[in-house]
């Protein structure tokens, strides 16, 4: 009778439904790298999205308290999750490690946000890629994940495509902006690592939730001193970025559980083409021939090290 029910149950799954557990169960049957790879590409794109939100929001709204809306948003959005299971089921076993990740996350974001008005979004993604090579040192060095040479060689291979892209911009009137962007990515990959160590006793859904709380709570402070009033546009943009930065932040938790942190991150290289595409639709940003150019050697070098890593696997 039970066999009987559960073929019965399933008669009745629509056909999106039987689609979606196919593809999990196909999914599932991938190479862990290569699931964490995919985990990773989706988060990118997410991220993209986000920023190319933020960006718009930020000329209207001061980086700071524009930095605390962003993630007051990302509360609100995962506040139905936490009534409907309860708080004691999103409860961290270690808050003290959330907090301390908070604060490294949200330092980062504020030299993030002040920067981000005066540069391009390509430009901007293309600066975000010197972290996974501050993340990959720091596995190497505090998680003591293999470094193999594949991906120390697709590492080194996208950072001279990021500099293709951004060198020209350094001499110019924005070569100010850009360092000061720049100088975010040490602190992004300090909180990715402090992320990668949660994950190993926390699940993706509490690290999200708590990064929300945390750099909500300690962005406040900052985000007073300048304090201007938000229109309802800019509020429901708000909790847009509040969908899209939980959601890229729980594909990458997901990417971090599969398999280990340095062999995701020559996949973010690719968030440079979705960039110039998403800057050149909103922002009218023309990509220029060295963004194009450094965006192929960026893209040959994800491609080549995602082959190598899904031979390892198998």
């Amino acid at each position: 009778m039970r066999v009987k029910g559960q073929h019965k149950l399933k008669a009745h799954r629509s056909p999106w439904r039987r689609r979606m557990d196919l593809t999990r169960h196909r999914a599932g049957r991938l190479d862990p790298t290569v699931q964490g790879l995919l985990w990773s590409v989706a988060a990118g794109l997410c991220f993209v999205l986000l920023n190319t939100m933020t960006r718009y929001l930020t000329t209207q709204v001061p980086p700071l308290q524009s930095q605390f809306l962003r993630y007051l948003g990302g509360v609100i959005v995962l506040l139905p999750l936490v009534l409907r299971s309860g708080m004691a089921a999103w409860m961290p076993q270690n808050i003290r490690g959330q907090f301390v990740r908070g604060l490294v996350h949200a330092t980062g974001l504020g030299i993030w946000f002040t920067a981000i008005p005066h540069i391009s979004l390509s430009d901007t993604t293309a600066m975000g890629f010197t972290t996974p090579i501050f993340i990959m040192l720091g596995a190497w060095l505090f998680l003591r994940e293999p470094m193999h040479w594949e991906r120390w060689l697709a590492a080194g291979i996208g950072f001279a495509g990021v500099l293709i892209v951004v060198g020209p911009n350094l001499s110019g009137q924005g070569g100010w902006w850009n360092l000061v962007m720049l100088a975010s990515a040490p602190m992004f990959a300090a909180s990715f690592l402090i992320s990668k160590a949660l994950t190993r006793y926390e699940s993706a859904g509490v690290i999200v939730l708590w990064q929300s709380i945390t750099v909500t709570v300690l962005s406040l402070p900052l985000a007073l001193l300048n304090w201007q009033p938000v229109t309802a546009a800019q509020w429901a943009g708000y909790l847009l970025c509040g969908v899209l930065g939980s959601g890229a932040h729980y594909l990458l938790m997901r990417s971090y559980v599969v398999a280990d942190i340095s062999a995701t991150q020559s996949v973010k290289f690719l968030d440079l083409l979705w960039a110039a595409l998403m800057g050149w639709l909103v922002f009218a940003d023309m990509p220029t021939s060295h963004s194009l150019i450094g965006g192929v050697i960026i893209a040959g070098a994800t491609l080549w090290i995602a082959r190598r890593e899904a031979r390892r696997g198998s």
